[in-house]
């Protein structure tokens, strides 16, 4: 294959992509310059995946890259009728973040399960007070999004004995349907969610999903922002409807300092982090370096989305 264009969305912090020097020309641009970038890409990389900017400068009918990649799991702010509808194959950073992310979430049960948050606070004010906590093992969770990110969740919750209801869109050997979700919530000590933003997803946890769950509960959000109807989470804690909840992703992002909902009782907040550990940029970057190989010899990709589906199909 001669020489392709590489166009690489996202300048900061930029990506080092040693391997594919002497065989690609790798374009850098950003926001301003992505429209003019993109018919001449043979291949466009998303560096910058908290931008809408690929779906609106997307050419349509014109020449287009052959292939995209995005370093990221979720593809929803790029994905626009007109990207859906052609040949281009679209890849996502799946294998990447599954491990961290089900590790945050295990933190987070385990620190809420224990009350790690209530005794930094009474240390803070140097008051001993006893309390008695959650046992995990034995209490129940519904992990909704059976994607590789919620089959790692739900192993790595299993090894505290908690019992986990993995809930995809269909029922399959091991998942839960959609239509149990109703009945699972219910049931559950932990909601978790870390399913894909789609149409039938967006403001799936409503006022209607907390008032199923029991006073008890706690949910804990590391799929999409818009997944949740923010503003009916701050009603069900306030109300006391559930008992406490976890937020790694926002309808809007960065939360802004103004934002209602860093004050609201028994909410966790952290800033979009939950998979991204010491070392994770190279990580993306040698997994896009490892398909470019493919791609240059002809060879299938990995992680190739279903651009109708939103994700990459359950092997």
């Amino acid at each position: 294959m001669s020489e392709s264009t590489v166009v690489v969305f996202g300048e900061q912090p930029p990506v080092r992509l040693d391997r594919l020097a002497g065989r690609a020309q790798v374009v850098v641009c950003d926001e301003k310059t992505l429209p003019d970038a993109l018919p001449s890409a043979d291949v466009l990389l998303v560096w910058d995946f908290t931008s809408d900017a690929v779906r609106d400068a997307w050419p349509g009918d014109g020449p287009r890259p052959a292939w995209v990649h995005t370093a990221s799991a979720g593809v929803d702010r790029l994905l626009s009728p007109e990207l859906t509808a052609s040949d281009t194959v679209l890849t996502n950073a799946r294998g990447v973040f599954e491990q961290p992310i089900a590790e945050y979430v295990a933190g987070l049960v385990i620190a809420m399960g224990k009350d790690f948050f209530g005794s930094w606070e009474l240390q803070r004010q140097r008051r001993w007070q006893h309390r008695e906590t959650m046992r995990l093992a034995g209490t129940r969770a519904a992990v909704i999004g059976a994607g590789p990110i919620g089959r790692a969740i739900g192993t790595t919750l299993s090894a505290l004995g908690i019992k986990v209801d993995l809930v995809g869109r269909t029922a399959r050997p091991g998942v839960r349907g959609n239509d149990e979700l109703p009945e699972l919530l219910r049931q559950a000590d932990w909601v978790i969610s870390v399913a894909p933003l789609t149409d039938a997803t967006r403001g799936m946890f409503d006022r209607t999903a907390f008032a199923r769950m029991k006073p008890t509960a706690r949910f804990i959000n590391v799929g999409r922002g818009p997944l949740v109807v923010e503003d009916d989470l701050k009603a069900a804690l306030l109300g006391r409807h559930i008992a406490g909840a976890a937020l790694d992703v926002f309808e809007n992002e960065p939360l802004s300092p103004e934002d209602p909902l860093w004050d609201v009782p028994g909410l966790f907040v952290s800033p979009h982090m939950s998979g991204d550990t010491v070392g994770w940029r190279d990580h993306l970057a040698e997994q896009f370096q490892d398909n470019y190989d493919r791609w240059s010899a002809g060879e299938p990709l990995l992680n190739i989305v279903d651009k109708r589906l939103g994700y990459v199909p359950v092997d």
